[in-house]
């Protein structure tokens, strides 16, 4: 049985106060239940925190004082399973972990819908959730605990991600192969918008004229004109690759597309449209995120149990970091 590090709070505490960056990359893991914390520059895993099961999407409050983790009791489904054959799910388990960044645990959990994988932040706190089984978006309370709503998407609802302006929120149905645009006001639908086959990420230019759709059995990526809600350009990422998860540059010239059993990342540039670039950083990375200066790209390598680190200068990777099983999700938080 593999094991990882779990510090005392007090060794905790003395490690982040040393001499070291100022922000940290934490890493939800799917199979064993956990968030990984990794120091970027001595490239080494912190601690190992058990938050509950099928740890997949992580983001952070606003004021980065708590990190919210989308926890499951759903049994693992992969593509072309008879889910006949699959264990009951444990609802008990569902769930958004709230997890103290200062203290390095989780306080408690809260109600996320029915199967949460990926959801956004509001700038008033709310959540918006996918629920997996329940082709829905939930629009959740986390400090009241409360599910305040629940919006129809189609089908295994997996992306989401607010506009610049959090007036909207898209989300892809991974069954129907659209993004469900949703008025974060009336908290209504809008507009249906036909992308590729099995949607899995979404991310926009920052003045959010224009949204990036993931196509991972395609091996595209949708380009959405944001006006006119309709897509204006689909983009190839190479034969063989399968697109997940993306990292916009705070400028919007470059987007780094990860892409599954392809273990590459690709470099889109967002101008011009092509593929710039493309390099190998482990097995299966989906997950990704940027350093806050942009130097340095984190990748998480599901079945090989790490985090890649690159430096985004020469494309190689430094290191890969030890975490736990399943590495799903990537988030940097700090200056």
């Amino acid at each position: 049985m593999k094991s990882f590090a779990v510090f005392t709070l007090p060794l905790f505490a003395a490690l982040l106060s040393s001499c070291g960056p100022s922000y940290r990359v934490y890493i939800s893991n799917e199979a064993s239940g956990d968030l990984t914390v990794i120091d970027p520059e001595k490239m080494v895993a912190l601690a190992t925190v058990p938050i509950g099961k099928r740890a997949r999407g992580i983001h952070a409050s606003a004021d980065g004082k708590q990190i919210f983790v989308a926890l499951t009791g759903s049994p693992f489904a992969p593509p072309g399973v008879d889910e006949s054959t699959l264990p009951p799910p444990d609802k008990s388990a569902d769930g958004i972990g709230i997890f103290d960044v200062a203290q390095n645990k989780l306080l408690r959990k809260v109600p996320g819908g029915s199967d949460p994988e990926q959801f956004a932040v509001g700038r008033d706190g709310l959540l918006y959730v996918s629920n997996e089984d329940a082709a829905g978006l939930a629009f959740v309370d986390p400090v009241k605990g409360d599910v305040l709503a629940t919006v129809p998407t189609g089908p295994e609802p997996e992306g989401v991600t607010l506009t610049p302006d959090a007036k909207f929120v898209y989300v892809t149905s991974e069954d129907k192969g659209t993004i469900t645009v949703v008025d974060t006001a009336t908290r209504r639908a809008v507009k249906t918008v036909p992308v590729g086959r099995r949607p899995r990420g979404i991310a926009f230019l920052p003045d959010g004229s224009r949204a990036y759709v993931t196509n991972e059995n395609d091996a595209t990526v949708s380009v959405i004109d944001t006006a006119k809600l309709e897509v204006v350009r689909t983009i190839s990422v190479g034969a063989g690759l399968k697109p997940m998860g993306m990292a916009m540059t705070r400028d919007g010239a470059k987007l780094y597309i990860t892409t599954g059993r392809g273990k590459k990342v690709v470099v889109l540039e967002t101008v011009t449209g092509n593929i710039a670039a493309s390099f190998e950083v482990g097995e299966r990375p989906w997950g990704i995120a940027l350093s806050p200066d942009e130097k340095l790209l984190f990748s998480a390598n599901g079945p090989s149990n790490n985090v890649s680190i690159i430096e985004v200068a020469t494309r190689a990777v430094l290191n890969k970091v030890k975490v736990g099983e399943k590495p799903w999700g990537v988030l940097v938080l700090g200056r």
